[in-house]
């Protein structure tokens, strides 16, 4: 049985406790929080034994194996950190932290000090994703030689909100470009050349975020992501001898469609149980119960190459965190 601890009581931290109750050998134990009552709440509606008003007095706890960090990106370094010095396993919320350097510290920590660490970046654990990159590995599209995906959300966003927020690391490349640009990631690996555009709002934080990414293999990425309009949320990954489609949302596609030269499209149904936080779960519970410190399906060099991807396009789209 592994005994889990939530730190922080939002949207995303609801969602996983949802589906913790999925997850076999799982048990929810603990919930921490700067707001004792928000904390309390939470372990009741969802059954957790202990309610901490501070997110120490949850790391100390010695009957949590692991700790979810769910709070906002701004607060993933602290928190993280916070849970690692006290030995605690630590699945944290994509993105790691805002920038290279501390997302880099935090493995630097957990690697010292021989504690597990996984970014909780769902989309790569997603068995429709998974069934993606075998069928990309058996051939079935031929060579990629294109990626296209976008992820863009209606708004507006008050002028108070974290989305537009720069000290909490606001706008749309942290919150939802990370999708396209790991998707991209996941499939072609390291671009070799990378272009950004992006129409930044009145914090300084981007609003329209474009990218494209060159690889010297000849194929193409083409991203975006925004909080101007609600996109379609697809994406198309694109082959030499055939295409696979992802509706939406694509980073939880609930199927996909192979075209093949000479063939009917073939669409492949996935199972709709949950809200798809439980494969991460699954996969923390996987890699402590062999005694790994860090996930073979999302290891510390993908999350470390991808936010040098976010820090790149940042500093070619001129935003600056606060």
């Amino acid at each position: 049985m592994t005994r889990w601890g939530i730190l922080a009581t939002g949207h995303i931290a609801s969602r996983f406790a949802e589906d913790l109750r999925l997850v076999p050998d799982a048990e929810l134990v603990a919930v921490g929080s700067r707001a004792a009552e928000s904390a309390r709440r939470f372990a009741d509606t969802y059954g957790a034994k202990r309610a901490y008003g501070s997110w120490v007095e949850l790391a100390a706890d010695p009957e949590v194996d692991a700790i979810y960090v769910a709070t906002p990106h701004s607060a993933h370094y602290e928190a993280a950190m916070t849970c690692l010095t006290a030995g605690r396993a630590v699945l944290l919320e994509k993105p790691f932290t805002l920038d290279l350097a501390t997302s880099t510290e935090l493995v630097e920590t957990a690697r010292a000090a021989g504690v597990f660490l996984m970014e909780a970046m769902w989309m790569r654990l997603n068995p429709m994703i998974l069934r993606v990159v075998e069928l990309i590995a058996d051939g079935a599209i031929g060579a990629v030689t294109g990626v296209r995906a976008d992820f863009g959300v209606a708004g507006p966003f008050p002028p108070e909100h974290r989305m537009r927020n720069a000290a909490l690391g606001g706008g749309a490349l942290l919150d939802l470009g990370i999708y396209p640009i790991s998707l991209a990631h996941l499939l072609l690996g390291v671009p070799q050349h990378v272009r950004s555009w992006a129409q930044l709002g009145p914090e300084g934080t981007d609003e329209n975020t474009g990218m494209l990414f060159g690889y010297d293999s000849g194929a193409l990425a083409t991203l975006s992501c925004g909080m101007v309009g609600l996109s379609g949320q697809t994406a198309s990954i694109t082959g030499s001898t055939g295409r696979i489609d992802l509706p939406e949302p694509f980073f939880r596609p609930g199927s996909v469609t192979l075209h093949r030269a000479g063939a009917e499209p073939e669409t492949i149904v996935a199972d709709g149980a949950g809200n798809g936080y439980q494969y991460e779960a699954i996969e923390v519970q996987r890699c402590l119960a062999a005694g790994l410190t860090e996930s073979p399906a999302v290891p510390h060099a993908t999350t470390l190459e991808v936010m040098t991807l976010l820090d790149t396009v940042r500093e070619q789209i001129g935003v600056r965190y606060v």
